[in-house]
């Protein structure tokens, strides 16, 4: 076959014609949907203002037309905000999810007296960007439509790393380094020694805000960040206390997951969140171990040598205080005995730590009297510091309860549960009275109270594990006390009882059921959508044998077996020869990609592989692998095209999205199953079948497959965008595994697609690529995966009628959704000539 040679930087290859017709093809289609922002679609014909109705609620959309699905999610989310109650929604990837949830809750908001506040969590930075940003074309949307600014704030909230304009601080890198310094700029005390004329530096950025009127340091308006610290800096004022300080005045508020899910940080920023709030996790797939992580913490030798340090540093500034100032102690003390924890209310700035469990767990009396004193609350920590030492000393692994382990440590230093429960808030207190600032000095004695906390105050659903060693055949001990939380419903208790509807919702969040069992809530609605298509934009195929009728695994006994890793050589190879620019891999573990990489060099696989494209590969440094992602995105904007071989359950899989030419294919190499052996996630799963009756083989399939739908669902971006999936498992054509994939990914997953070799699947997907690289005008989605408002109301009107015939409401759309409860908006005559005139028909 005759070639042509493409000329990049420093690379020379001979690409085939095919392939060579299929790029120019794809050039001048991506020069044709470039032109438009992401999520955004090219204008039908005339562009018509998306105004309609869902039962009385007029919503603005601020497309010209609208996917089906996006109608049918809009249905389910107000009917979950007009029960009071909770949902879980499964949303196709590229389908406008966030734009469809902000144009509803917003209209909601705006429509309705109660103006419930809108709290949207997400899990990165990135997203959480992206959101603020689709947020302020929507309001830009509605001002221009309504002929006038509505009287709206939305503002995002991040790390005082991320927010900060101090000159010397926002040099520093580390979190916890920041906002230390932050503290010993902002803290009251020091505000009070400035005032008494000693020599203290202050923020200038933070004291501008106190001059300012406390319920408008910022104007209405939609804020990314990067609109937040050019305001606060040409204003000479601090972002992150604005933020902080605005927070109960704003429509929208936009942040982290941690925010609300970690009682360490939820008790400061999102206690004076009211009950009607409407609550949003985004990609929520991953919520139940964000749950567990919050709650759960590991204590190391290490973090015991500077926790000892930590309490000596007391002891001395304790002394000091003695000579200086013993009456701030005596106070301390008197407010302590008097139980008047909130007669001592710290300004936000003040904060060194809040209390690691939960608000309804907290006791409401007065902390405990042998504790009271500063001198004697440092001895108490010098014993637990010295006891959980002597615990580290053991060579064999120990598991126990946290009542067991009181029960030892009462035995041995008779120490009481009660004490160990206020530990977190003494300290808190005693940092606050000492008037310390450099308080990252003190990070490790703050896990030690934080562990003490938790270990006290929850008997239920958490376990001890002391591992004495870092993996089976060390010989050398580095001991690890894990204090693991195992049941997820704990940290997600409290937002289910405090707020009337929480939202959660993802692309992959499949099987549905999974969720309310896990998280122990009840729902009003569970849906999970189908992607509307005029054209099959993406090709699902499981690879169950190689060409050579082997079959394919990456079952731990057959992983490293010659044959099964020539044949997934033989997948990369011959996928590589047929995608265009960019072809995303995915591997279980970084164990098992190190390992088959090397087997493939050995076998000249990457050799034959690196005449086609470039090969990049993850690795668990987040530095190389951002240079490896540029390299890669260069790679296929000029060309020369690229393999990027990655991790389920690393950066790549989570938070980077491969539209259109940077992921024309996608290849699951094995079902990326946890580590079985992990005493932590053997705990859970006994936890798990024991209380919640969810065996030990159903949640790690379903954990498994729900990471396989995240890496597939990183190639369609879009209903413009078009990419293969190639699972590549025998264990994949399997029901159990079938079923647990999204409903929108199994529905073009069909029987015929489901157990091929190797030679069979290429056939499939080079016949699906020439039909991806025909012609495809965007009025062949009218009507079909995009809707007009005059379509909206046909649907409307044949809903009502089959509501007539049948006496029995239905909603939804052309997928069969339905919807019991839904009463579409009636639409008179003078009505929809009305609504036709202003939507410019």
């Amino acid at each position: 076959m005759h070639g042509y040679v493409v000329r990049t930087s420093k690379h020379y290859t001979k690409r085939p014609f095919e392939i060579r017709y299929r790029e120019v093809r794809e050039r001048s289609d991506r020069q044709f949907i470039n032109n438009y922002e992401p999520g955004q679609r090219p204008s039908i014909a005339k562009v018509a203002t998306m105004k309609f109705f869902i039962d009385d609620l007029p919503v603005l959309f601020p497309y010209p037309s609208i996917y089906p699905e996006q109608y049918q999610y809009m249905c389910s989310l107000k009917k979950t905000l007009d029960a009071g109650g909770h949902c879980v929604l499964e949303m196709p990837s590229g389908t406008g999810k966030t734009i469809s949830l902000l144009s509803l809750i917003v209209s909601y908001q705006q429509f309705y007296p109660e103006h419930r506040k809108l709290v949207y969590c997400s899990r990165t930075m990135t997203e959480i960007e992206k959101a603020l940003a689709e947020l302020r074309e929507l309001m830009k949307f509605r001002s221009k439509e309504l002929g006038k600014d509505e009287d709206f704030r939305a503002l995002g909230l991040t790390s005082r790393k991320n927010l900060c304009l101090h000159p010397d601080v926002k040099k520093e890198r580390r979190g916890n380094v920041v906002d230390a310094r932050c503290r010993s700029l902002t803290a009251g005390f020091v505000k009070e020694k400035k005032e008494r004329g000693e020599d203290v530096a202050l923020c200038v950025y933070h004291e501008n805000l106190d001059l300012l009127d406390p319920t408008s340091l910022i104007p209405n308006g939609v804020y990314t960040f990067d609109d937040l610290i050019n305001y606060c800096e040409s204003n000479k004022q601090c972002p992150y206390f604005t933020a902080r300080r605005m927070m109960p005045f704003c429509n929208v508020i936009i942040y982290s997951y941690h925010y609300l899910l970690d009682p360490k940080i939820a008790e400061r920023v999102s206690r004076e969140l009211s009950k009607d709030c409407i609550v949003v996790f985004d990609e929520a797939h991953n919520i139940d171990n964000v749950c567990i992580e919050s709650l759960s913490i590991d204590i190391t030798e290490d973090s015991l040598r500077k926790a000892t340090r930590g309490v000596d540093n007391l002891d001395r500034k304790i002394l000091e205080m003695k000579q200086t100032d013993a009456k701030k102690l005596q106070d301390e003390y008197q407010r302590l005995v008097e139980g008047l924890r909130e007669a001592d209310e710290a300004r936000v700035e003040d904060d060194f730590m809040s209390n690691p469990v939960l608000p309804d767990d907290l006791l409401s009396e007065a902390i405990p009297g042998n504790i009271r004193r500063a001198e004697h609350f440092v001895a108490f920590l010098k014993r637990f510091v010295e006891y959980l030492k002597t615990r580290m000393k053991v060579l064999h692994v120990i598991a126990e309860t946290p009542p067991s382990f009181l029960a030892h440590l009462k035995d041995l230093t008779f120490i009481e549960r009660k004490p160990l429960r206020f530990c977190a808030e003494r300290l808190t207190s005693l940092v606050r009275t000492l008037e310390l600032t450099q308080i990252e000095d003190y990070q490790a004695l703050q896990e030690v109270a934080t562990f003490a906390t938790l270990v006290a105050t929850y008997e239920k659903g958490f376990l001890l594990i002391l591992e004495p060693f870092e993996t089976e055949t060390a010989t050398v001990p580095n001991p690890v006390l894990h204090l693991t939380c195992q049941d997820a419903s704990i940290a997600m208790k409290p937002v289910f009882e405090r707020f009337s509807s929480v939202v959660i919702t993802s692309g992959t969040i499949s099987p549905l059921d999974m969720y309310p069992k896990m998280l122990q809530f009840e729902t009003v609605v569970q849906e999970s959508y189908t992607m509307t298509l005029a054209r099959n934009c993406f090709l699902p195929m499981v690879v169950t044998r190689g060409s050579d009728q082997v079959a394919v695994s990456s079952k731990f006994e057959v992983r490293n077996d010659p044959s099964v890793v020539r044949n997934y050589g033989n997948v990369l190879i011959e996928y590589s020869k047929i995608t265009p620019d960019g072809l995303v891999c995915f591997f279980p573990s970084y164990l098992y990609m190190e390992s088959i990489i090397s087997m493939w060099t050995t076998m000249g696989i990457l050799d034959e592989v690196w005449k086609y494209k470039l090969i990049l590969v993850e690795t668990p440094d987040s530095q190389e692998t951002s240079l490896a992602l540029e390299t890669y995105r260069t790679a296929c904007a000029n060309g020369r095209g690229a393999v990027l071989l990655s991790v389920a359950r690393g950066k790549v899989s989570e938070g980077i999205d491969f539209d259109h030419h940077y992921g024309r294919a996608v290849i699951m190499f094995g079902i990326p199953y946890q580590y079985t052996e992990s005493r932590i996630l053997k705990a859970r799963l006994e936890f798990l079948r024991d209380n919640y009756r969810i065996k030990e083989a159903d949640f790690l399939t379903f954990d498994a497959m729900r990471h396989a739908a995240q890496c597939l669902g990183r190639v369609i971006r879009g209903k413009d965008d078009y990419g293969i999936m190639v699972l590549a498992d025998k264990r994949f054509a399997r029901a159990d595994k079938r079923n647990k994939l999204p409903k929108w990914i199994n529905a073009y997953l069909t029987d015929a697609s489901a157990n091929l070799s190797t030679d069979m699947s290429v056939v499939m997907a080079k016949k699906f690529l020439r039909n991806m690289a025909q012609p495809f005008l965007a009025k062949d989605q009218e009507g079909v995966s995009q809707w007009s408002l005059k379509d909206i109301e046909a649907f409307q009107k044949k809903q009502k009628m089959d509501a007539g015939a049948f006496a029995m409401p239905t909603g939804g759309g052309k997928e069969g959704y339905k919807d019991e409860n839904t009463q579409m908006y009636d639409v008179d005559d003078d009505e929809e000539a009305e609504m036709m005139a202003f939507a410019g028909h």
